[in-house]
């Protein structure tokens, strides 16, 4: 019997084949990153800060409140409307990117997901206006082990006193608003989590220092600040979720946080690839283009393969996050995608440089800029190491294919 051929309008879409509000949307943020970023984006990167009036252009353009609901003032989109900006604006420059993404991915979605009504009324009409916020994890001694932060919370009443210090934190010298994970219980193990807390803190609560930006190697212009807490008094209503169950939410949106910075790094790569094959196709050595030289055209075709698959990886993350999968199934598949674009981005960048040559070497080419905003992305939100102790435990043969006849493996070797 013949099985019927099923029509072509019934057959499923490819992931990158986006509906028409998604293509509008992409084109929207890919000419705002044209006309907008890129004509800023060496300035900034010399500078080490964002220029003022771009950051006010992002709030204007819907980018800093994507997922926040009309409402509220924000374009009321959903995840993959984020997931698809960040990957537009990391063409031209991933600084910019990361800003956005923090906002996003980090911030907004936290208070989306976990904040109460009172806090969602209070805040997000301020972040879709033009209030940037940060996501305060981070510290000297906290790093890949999040759980090991030593900043504590402690009750007082009808309120919470917080002091600590923060590192390395992102978007530190815009922001307005910080939400600040502490500890409220202790660690019984180092295997063991501790209680955790979130709190919503503003700039100006007293007590509240930010320091300096940290000069980096790459995305210069995003900032990266130290925070020091000295009894900084926070009200219970600032609480988000509730008291030791702050690990929890930093879990489910740092799941989000890595697929924003895959989206970064996809961008990354897309927009170096594309400064790579302009150039292969335009110069000409030897009475030739550089591109029909086989050792410049073939490294190029297979990370154009590379990047696809990157980018595959990441929406089809992105449309898992959205729906009801399982939070292990969630958790793998973010850090797959943040590894694998990671991997992707840092080598693009280089063959971009490579194929470039002295041009691609200088520093007023945005390959250059782009081969240092590349490193980062092993590194931050979990370093790769990290991204696979995560995926490694989550690994088993059971998730494999059935065996043949439908039959469990064999019991040979078990105990």
């Amino acid at each position: 019997m013949t099985t019927p051929t099923p029509s072509l309008d019934r057959a499923p879409r490819p992931l990158t084949d986006l509906s028409p509000a998604a293509q509008a949307w992409r084109h929207k943020v890919r000419d705002f990153a044209r006309d907008r970023v890129a004509p800023r984006a060496r300035a900034m990167d010399e500078a080490g800060r964002l220029d003022d009036d771009l950051v006010r252009e992002l709030f204007d353009h819907g980018l800093m409140g994507i997922e926040i609901p009309e409402i509220y003032g924000g374009g009321d989109g959903d995840l993959f409307d984020v997931v698809l900006a960040i990957e537009e604006l990391a063409r031209v420059d991933p600084s910019v990117a990361v800003f956005v993404d923090v906002q996003n991915a980090l911030v907004v979605s936290a208070l989306l997901r976990h904040g109460s009504g009172d806090q969602k009324r209070r805040h997000l009409p301020r972040l879709a206006a033009g209030m940037a916020g940060a996501y305060a994890i981070s510290e000297e001694n906290a790093g890949s082990d999040a759980f090991a932060l030593a900043t504590r919370a402690e009750a007082d009443g009808d309120a919470f006193v917080l002091n600590g210090r923060k590192r390395w934190i992102t978007s530190a010298a815009e922001a307005g608003l910080f939400l600040v994970f502490a500890r409220t219980g202790e660690r019984p193990s180092a295997s063991s989590p501790p209680g955790l807390s979130a709190f919503l803190v503003d700039r100006n609560t007293p007590g509240l220092t930010v320091g300096a930006p940290v000069p980096k190697m790459g995305i210069r212009a995003s900032s990266t600040c130290e925070l020091l807490l000295k009894n900084v008094r926070v009200r219970r209503a600032d609480l988000v979720g509730r008291p030791d169950d702050g690990g929890v939410l930093m879990v489910e949106t740092l799941d989000i946080g890595k697929l924003g910075i895959a989206a970064q790094l996809v961008g990354l790569a897309d927009g170096a690839l594309h400064h790579a094959l302009r150039h292969a196709e335009e110069r000409e050595q030897f009475g030739t283009r550089v591109w029909d030289f086989q050792g410049v055209r073939f490294p190029l075709a297979r990370l154009a393969a590379e990047v696809e698959a990157a980018r595959v990886l990441l929406y089809n993350t992105a449309r898992l996050l959205q729906g009801d999968a399982p939070q292990h199934e969630r958790i793998k598949a973010s850090s797959m995608a943040k590894y694998v674009a990671s991997v992707v981005a840092e080598r693009v960048a280089s063959q971009a440089v490579e194929t470039l040559g002295g041009a691609g070497f200088a520093g007023n080419h945005p390959v250059e800029k782009l081969y240092r905003d590349a490193k980062i992305g092993a590194i931050y939100e979990g370093t790769s190491n990290v991204q696979f102790q995560t995926i490694a435990s989550l690994l088993s043969w059971r998730d494999g294919p059935a065996q043949p006849g439908g039959s469990e493996p064999s019991e040979v070797g078990k105990e």
